[in-house]
């Protein structure tokens, strides 16, 4: 069999072009960070350490050990495979990775095989008069089909692109919503674990509350207090016994957010209460702000949506240009299926094809206008969200700052409270000042020392909340020395 000698001159030429992008599209300018994050108090005093990350861009799997809480981990452990929420968007990321590999397929040739069986008669004329039918013919054919569409203008590659960085951009949605879903599990069970904690606050303010009514009826019985201070030492006791029941009730409802997060119903998760002690307060790792914009999930997220949106106006652009297709096909035919495989019945054809669109109405330049705004607004989102992920770290900051001065002034307030109370309850039993001080003296205990429990709660919630935001913490070794040197410009 011969090759046509047209067919040896296309060959090559195509094979030389394919891949050959038309629009080569500029990237956007990359998003300048800043050295430094304005409010960095608390790296700035000591008090968080800087990391010693050599890879930016990687992610950790377990920074929620750093609260050093085994039920917590065994929690987050559920949380990935059972949260529906992830399961969700888990099946995104397997079809999104379909279309990668459909988009794959279209650069190779398709190859077809199959018999045929056609019976026939057609009518015979003369003078244009209808005179009779011919026999009945039969044919039967056995042939192969080979068809391939050669990328001159990269359609194809940059379709393939464009399924790519979506696949990517899933992956990344995927990441932001597991490691949001941690940071919600986290701060969740800390308050739960607060709960607990204000609740054994109160239970201990129940005794001593129960102690003072003891000793205010007795002194009422010997005649040496009124009545009243009785009356106001069960009204305190009472409204602290009011407290307890909602602070078991908010931990009742904290532990079954806890169970709906690990995807299992609330009646089948029961956790063992603490020790009533809130964890201590982790060292958190120094980021730079372009490290930052390489670690966020949503922001890589939203940076492969732009490559997409860019891969598209390649798609839009090749529709200007023609499509080459590359077709052959061979087979045996015959009348009958005796001696269909014989030489005398073999048959071929091979050959290019050139389609050129004339008119379809300006579907192509509104495509690619489509794909260039596409494009614009992808880097508008890639921009915003690296603002908001600079903006989150920064406020997270302050909030962290101004919770530690919180807690230092309230942990002096609950100490002057607490001496103050043993002044006024010597003073009381003494019979030099009335129930009134002694109760004013043990409200502003029990409201410092619950202020407190609530300040320690958010610092907690807080941290969480940073390493969420800054895509979680380094291990525990590995922070610690001099942040690693990094670019200040972020390419989307």
């Amino acid at each position: 069999m011969k090759t046509p000698r047209s067919l040896l001159l296309v060959l090559p030429v195509a094979v030389w072009l394919t891949g050959c992008a038309v629009t080569q599209v500029s990237s956007p300018a990359p998003v300048v960070a800043p050295a430094a994050f304005k409010e960095s108090g608390p790296w700035e005093s000591g008090r968080w350490q800087r990391s010693a990350s050599q890879n930016p861009s990687a992610r950790p799997e377990a920074w929620w050990t750093v609260f050093h809480d085994p039920v917590l981990d065994d929690l987050v452990s559920r949380l990935a495979v059972g949260n529906e929420n992830l399961r969700g968007l888990a099946a995104q990321v397997n079809s999104a990775k379909a279309t990668v590999d459909a988009s794959r397929s279209a650069l190779w040739p398709s190859l077809s095989v199959g018999p045929s069986l056609t019976r026939s008669r057609s009518a015979t004329s003369a003078n244009g008069n209808v005179v009779g039918t011919s026999a009945v013919n039969n044919s039967v054919a056995l042939s192969a089909n080979a068809s391939w569409e050669i990328d001159l203008w990269g359609r194809l590659s940059q379709a393939s692109a464009q399924a790519k960085a979506s696949y990517q951009a899933s992956e990344d949605d995927l990441a932001a919503a597991r490691l949001s879903a941690q940071s919600t599990l986290v701060q969740t069970y800390l308050s739960m674990r607060t709960a607990e904690a204000q609740a054994a606050l109160l239970t201990r303010s129940l005794q001593a509350y129960d102690k003072s009514l003891s000793l205010t009826q007795a002194r009422y019985d010997g005649g040496l207090a009124a009545r009243s201070d009785v009356l106001q030492a069960q009204t305190q006791l009472k409204s602290v016994q009011a407290q307890l029941a909602e602070s078991r009730a908010q931990r009742s409802q904290l532990e079954h957010a806890l169970a709906v997060l690990v995807g299992v119903a609330p009646s089948s998760l029961s956790l063992a209460s603490g020790q009533g002690v809130l964890p201590a307060m982790p060292a958190i790792p120094r980021i730079l702000p372009s490290q930052l914009l390489q670690r966020r999930p949503d922001v890589t997220a939203a940076r492969h949506r732009v490559e997409a949106a860019y891969a598209q106006i390649g798609v839009a652009d090749a529709a200007y240009f023609p499509s080459l297709n590359l077709s052959a096909s061979a087979g045996y035919r015959h009348d009958s299926l005796a001696g269909l495989l014989s030489a005398p019945n073999l048959f071929w054809s091979v050959g290019p094809s050139l389609t050129e669109v004339i008119f379809n109405g300006g579907q192509r330049e509104l495509a690619s206008a489509q794909a260039r705004s596409g494009a614009d607004q992808a880097t508008a989102t890639y921009r915003q969200t690296c603002l908001t992920a600079l903006q989150e770290v920064e406020d997270n900051l302050v909030l962290a700052d101004q919770l530690d001065q919180e807690a230092q002034f309230l942990t002096e307030a609950l100490d002057d409270a607490r001496r103050n109370l043993d002044i006024v309850m010597a003073q009381y039993q003494g019979g030099t000042v009335s129930y009134l001080n002694v109760v004013a003296a043990q409200t502003s205990a029990l409201s410092s020392e619950s202020s407190l429990l609530q300040v320690r709660n958010r610092q907690l919630a807080a941290a969480s909340l940073l390493l969420k935001n800054v895509a979680g913490a380094w291990s525990m070794e590995e922070a610690s020395g001099d942040a690693p040197a990094a670019s200040a410009a972020t390419k989307p």
